[in-house]
């Protein structure tokens, strides 16, 4: 087991270091970065003051290694844009995400597993065919274009949910301090339900076919049919001996699908004004915020690779075949 869980650090690290060499690539793409750093009226003798106060002037690989060694320090710069470190700007906005993209992964997987199982077990009545058809749906339609769709009969014409805001989880309770403790959940998840359902509505079609194929494949199985020969009831054959062989694929799918949430809630965000990191990096874009596009790129890729970092950890104790 410990050489397993080596072998995935040692690959994370390595993942890690090209998530930099991307975030460092980005800045280099659009030209000298230090006009980003100096006002539009500023003399050549200013500029190339700044390009060497920076380091721009050096070579590249010096440059990378400079951004390295800052970035192991959680250097991560000064957003150009709120005239403050970045890691802050973006530490602030990450729970909102976190707070959408764990309430879609509730949505996507909570729902796509009982909607496989029934399913696979009514295979071709007019239950199968019916939520066939939705996951059909499901990934034809765009999440942004769901959410407008969402926003203008639920929000607009019903009356039913808000088009826009947010309520966190966790708020100060008083100044300086915060207090951890769940405040108005049914008001904060009154604010989630358009958007959660609008980037999770897409994973949960696919995952809920995924899970289908997964469960025909085990009911198909010899081990199924003797269970049931031997007088066992039909919701201990599929629990206890057809859904925990089918499992194997779906935890995986539970540790991909995190990340495929995350880069799925930009576009949302913008949509529904939720104050999270597609948010933020859409318009540090717009005001080419380099420093603050660079903190959300490596500070998400960190995120996706220590759940995945468990979720193998988890894969290799529920299946011993993957350690070796």
């Amino acid at each position: 087991m410990w050489t397993f869980i080596i072998r995935r650090l040692l690959q994370s690290a390595i993942v890690i270091v090209g998530v930099t060499l991307i975030s460092f690539t980005a800045l280099q793409i659009g030209g000298d970065p230090t006009y980003l750093y100096v006002s539009e009226r500023a003399s050549d003798a200013e500029i190339a003051e700044t390009r060497v106060r920076l380091g721009f002037d050096k070579p590249l690989y010096v440059q990378y290694l400079t951004y390295a060694e800052r970035l192991a320090h959680a250097d991560f710069g000064e957003s150009l844009t709120h005239k403050r470190p970045a890691i802050e700007v973006v530490l602030e906005a990450l729970p909102a995400t976190i707070e959408l993209t764990v309430f879609s992964m509730i949505i996507a997987i909570g729902l796509a597993i009982p909607f496989g199982i029934f399913a696979a077990l009514h295979r071709g009545t007019a239950l199968d065919g019916g939520i066939m058809t939705l996951a059909m749906l499901g990934q034809s339609i765009p999440n942004f274009w769901l959410g407008i769709m969402m926003m203008l009969f639920f929000g607009l014409n019903l009356r039913w949910l808000p088009i826009s805001g947010h309520v966190p989880f966790l708020m100060p309770l008083v100044q300086g301090h915060f207090v951890q403790a769940i405040v108005s959940l049914p008001q904060a998840i009154y604010f989630l339900i358009m958007p959660g359902i609008a980037v999770g509505f897409y994973s949960l079609s696919r995952n809920a076919r995924l899970v289908r194929s997964s469960m025909l494949e085990v009911l198909g199985q010899d081990y199924v049919r003797t269970a049931r020969s031997k007088g066992i009831s039909e919701t201990a054959v599929v629990i206890h001996h057809a859904l925990r062989n089918a499992w194997l694929p779906i935890v995986t799918m539970i540790g991909l699908e995190f990340g495929f949430l995350l880069g799925g809630v930009v576009v949302v965000e913008m949509v529904f004004s939720w104050p999270g990191i597609g948010r933020l990096v859409f318009n540090a874009i717009n005001q080419r915020d380099i420093p603050v596009v660079q903190a959300s790129v490596i500070i998400l890729a960190l995120v996706f690779i220590v759940l995945n970092l468990i979720i193998d950890i988890i894969y290799a104790r529920i299946d011993p075949r993957v350690k070796l």
